[in-house]
C-alpha cells in the first residue's frame, strides 16, 4: 500500500516537473515579477545613511536581498487555480477521478519551486555582485532552521490560502479576498520593512499572525539573528489546524452548492 501511494507521488511529481519546465519562461517571469524586497532594499539602504535606524546600510542591504529568497519559497497561488478550476467546470472532471484535486495543486506548487530555483539565485547572486560589503556566508545550522520554519510557512500559508480558495464555490471573485489579505501581509510580514522598526506594540501584535514567520522571522534566522521557534511552531499550527477544520466544513458546502448547479 504504501509502495504504491509512493509511486502514485513519484509519477504526479514528476507529470509537474515537466510540465513546469515547459513554462518555465512563465515562471521566470513571476519569480522576476516578486522583486519588491530589491526595490525596497535601495530605499531603506539609503535611509540608513542618513537615519538612525536599529540596522545599518549593510544590514538592510543583506535583509532584503535574504526576503527576496525566502519569498520566492512561500508564494502560493492556490486560490487562482481553484477559482478557475470551479468557474471553468474543470472540477468537476477532477471529481470523478480518484485523486483528490488538492493533490494536483499541491504538485504544482512543489514542482514550481524547483524550476524557478536558477533564476532566484541567480538574481540573488547579482545582487551580492551589485552590494559586495554584504556579502557573508550563512552557518549550516542557521539554513536547517529556516529550511524547517520555511516548511511550516509554507503549509500553513497553504492552507489559509486553500481554506479562503473555497468562497469560489459561492464567488466568481474569490481571489479579492486575498488581495485584501495581501495589503497585511505586505506591512507585517517584513517585506515593507524589517520588524526591527516597527513599534513593539505592532511587532507584539504581529506576532499573533501567521506573517512574520512567513518572511521576517525566515530571514533573521539566515542572517544568523535567531527566532522564536517555538511560538512559531505554535501560532502556524493553530493558523493551519483551524484553517483546515474550516476549509473541511467549507468543501462539504460548497460542493453541495456546486453539484446543485448541474457541475
Amino acid at each position: 500500500m504504501q509502495h504504491r501511494i509512493l509511486r502514485k507521488a513519484r509519477v504526479l511529481f514528476e507529470v509537474y516537473l515537466a510540465q513546469m519546465v515547459e513554462y518555465r519562461a512563465e515562471i521566470y517571469l513571476w519569480a522576476a515579477a516578486g522583486v519588491l524586497p530589491l526595490i525596497l532594499l535601495g530605499v531603506w539602504a539609503k535611509a540608513a545613511e542618513s537615519g538612525s535606524f536599529p540596522l545599518s546600510r549593510v544590514e538592510f542591504i543583506r535583509y532584503f536581498i535574504v526576503a527576496f529568497l525566502v519569498r520566492q519559497f512561500t508564494f502560493i497561488w492556490v486560490i487562482w487555480e481553484f477559482e478557475e478550476l470551479v468557474s471553468s467546470g474543470r472540477l468537476s472532471q477532477q471529481l470523478l477521478q480518484p485523486l483528490h484535486p488538492i493533490w494536483r495543486i499541491i504538485a504544482s506548487h512543489l514542482t514550481e519551486r524547483v524550476v524557478r530555483l536558477p533564476l532566484v539565485f541567480g538574481i540573488v547572486c547579482l545582487c551580492f555582485l551589485a552590494y559586495p560589503e554584504a556579502l557573508w556566508v550563512p552557518r549550516l545550522v542557521d539554513v536547517g532552521l529556516a529550511t524547517l520554519l520555511l516548511t511550516f510557512a509554507f503549509w500553513a500559508r497553504f492552507m489559509i490560502q486553500y481554506m479562503m480558495s473555497m468562497l469560489a464555490f459561492w464567488s466568481e471573485r474569490a481571489t479579492a479576498i486575498e488581495e485584501l489579505w495581501f495589503v497585511v501581509h505586505l506591512f507585517l510580514s517584513g517585506l515593507m520593512a524589517p520588524l526591527d522598526v516597527m513599534p513593539d506594540g505592532v511587532r507584539a501584535a504581529a506576532e499573533l499572525t501567521p506573517f512574520p514567520y512567513l518572511v521576517y522571522y525566515p530571514t533573521s534566522l539566515l542572517l544568523g539573528h535567531g527566532a522564536p521557534l517555538a511560538k512559531a511552531a505554535v501560532v502556524l499550527g493553530i493558523w493551519s489546524l483551524a484553517s483546515w477544520g474550516l476549509q473541511r466544513v467549507l468543501w462539504r458546502k460548497g460542493l453541495r452548492s456546486y453539484t446543485a448547479m448541474g457541475a
